[in-house]
């Protein structure tokens, strides 16, 4: 009696991991895929530049905001490491909704961190702990480098009628990044604590 093995070919499933793969890009980053979306090649490509330049910055500052909510000290340690966290949080939505829009223009979001520290223009802390006024000072100055940044890209996206990037730039960007320097700046002020 011989045996029969079978020589048809296996269409099961397995629930073992295929580890171990490599594979090329399949989109390089600066570039963006043609989408139906009624804007033109130059508008989304022009965006997705300036989306992920804010992007790469937003990442940044999210990240300041968990450093000094990690190492803040001092008196007024309770209220500043949760308003840093409260605004990290902020931040960290941002950086969704710029990864999202860039993604949905057809382009290609920066999202390595060490590819972030290559584009970001917000300059690096110190590894070791600031005191709070070089923390504050430091949160201001990043916020204001983005919003000048958010504010020219906005303005140029509504002339290429990118109407998505500018409400995003806009309605999210700007105007959370105003709430959270009138929340900082108001740390700064030298006004007494209990005698007027």
């Amino acid at each position: 009696m011989t045996s029969k093995t079978s020589t048809k070919p296996s269409n099961e499933h397995s629930s073992r991991p295929l580890l171990h793969q490599n594979g090329g890009e399949i989109q390089r980053f600066g570039t963006v895929k043609q989408l139906p979306l009624g804007l033109s090649y130059d508008a989304r490509m022009y965006s997705c530049q300036r989306l992920n330049q804010v992007l790469a910055d937003t990442q940044i500052l999210y990240s300041l905001y968990k450093k000094h909510h990690w190492t803040v000290r001092g008196v007024t340690f309770f209220q500043l490491h949760q308003l840093f966290d409260e605004h990290a949080a902020e931040q960290l939505a941002l950086v969704d909704a710029l990864a999202e829009r860039v993604q949905s223009l057809g382009g290609v979001a920066v999202g390595d961190p060490r590819h972030v520290a290559e584009l970001t223009s917000v300059p690096r802390p110190p590894d070791g702990v600031e005191e709070v006024p070089a923390m504050l000072a430091r949160l201001l100055k990043a916020h204001e480098s983005i919003l000048v940044d958010a504010h020219d890209a906005a303005a140029r996206a509504a002339e290429l009628g990118d109407d998505g990037t500018n409400d995003l730039l806009v309605s999210q960007v700007i105007r959370t990044g105003e709430a959270q320097v009138w929340f900082l700046a108001g740390h700064l002020a030298d006004t007494p604590l209990i005698r007027a």
